[in-house]
């Protein structure tokens, strides 16, 4: 990894200093890293939307990418550093949260549990693992410590499983569930674009939508402007997943949907 790149996720409010001082630790190491924000304020404790923001690091450079939505922080659960195969850095807890990005950047090479306190900051903080355990592992990948410096390799099969898994797809049809409302009430389904392609429905296709409460009829398209106002669209979402919407309208509140809600989509 040649480029000392490093992002930052967490479910901490936008206007607290724990950020900053994730930033100033990382610094304090690698003087030269670079440091971007992805997203903070995430819903708190809220794995789910944590793994799901989490995927969008496929649109950064390879890098070390820290992610600290930590409920279970101080407790029995270990401290991880998975490398991707792009080659990336996924540091956080093992509680699931960072699965869904390692598979969307080629799967898991290695993981290992961070155990060595020389690349800790000093004293460790047992509600603050984000500032004293991931953000250090993070700079001193980033300076250009080994994996194997951190602690002992992890068995993949041994990892937490990830708070959602892909949806069912076959010809005609996908079978999925809801990973993120957005504040517009557009719903994201667990359904990767690639995958999608498999139910053979493509641009302009009818489709009905099946909800807990609803079969909705609409068609698939490239953005929700092919539609009229407060019409319901199926589209391809801009980070990789299959998104419904509605035109300058709420789809969540008209039809009642919420995260984990399972959702079919078919052709008619």
């Amino acid at each position: 990894m040649k480029r000392k790149f490093i992002s930052l996720t967490s479910d901490f409010g936008v206007g607290t200093q724990g950020i900053g001082l994730m930033r100033a630790v990382a610094l304090d190491i690698c003087p030269d890293c670079e440091i971007i924000d992805l997203r903070h304020g995430l819903p708190g404790f809220d794995v789910t939307e944590g793994a799901w923001t989490l995927e969008s690091i496929s649109y950064l450079p390879v890098g070390c990418h820290v992610c600290v939505v930590d409920p279970g922080v101080g407790t029995s659960r270990r401290a991880i550093i998975i490398k991707a195969k792009r080659g990336d850095y996924l540091i956080g807890p093992d509680n699931g949260v960072l699965i869904p990005a390692s598979k969307i950047l080629g799967g898991i090479e290695k993981a290992v549990e961070i155990t060595n306190d020389k690349y800790m900051r000093k004293p460790v903080s047992p509600v603050f693992h984000g500032r004293d355990v991931f953000t250090p592992a993070a700079a001193w990948l980033a300076k250009g410590v080994r994996l194997e410096e951190f602690g002992p390799e992890i068995d993949k099969k041994d990892l937490v499983k990830a708070p959602y898994g892909e949806a069912k797809v076959s010809r005609g049809v996908a079978e999925g569930e809801i990973i993120h409302v957005n504040h517009f009430g557009s719903i994201f389904i667990n359904v990767t674009q690639s995958n999608f392609e498999k139910t053979g429905i493509v641009y302009k296709d009818d489709v009905v939508i099946e909800t807990k409460n609803k079969k909705i009829k609409t068609k698939f398209l490239k953005t929700f402007g092919e539609v009229g106002k407060n019409e319901v669209v199926l589209f391809p979402d801009d980070y990789g997943r299959i998104e419904i919407a509605i035109n300058m309208g709420n789809f969540s509140k008209r039809f009642g949907t919420k995260l984990k809600d399972s959702v079919r989509i078919r052709k008619p």
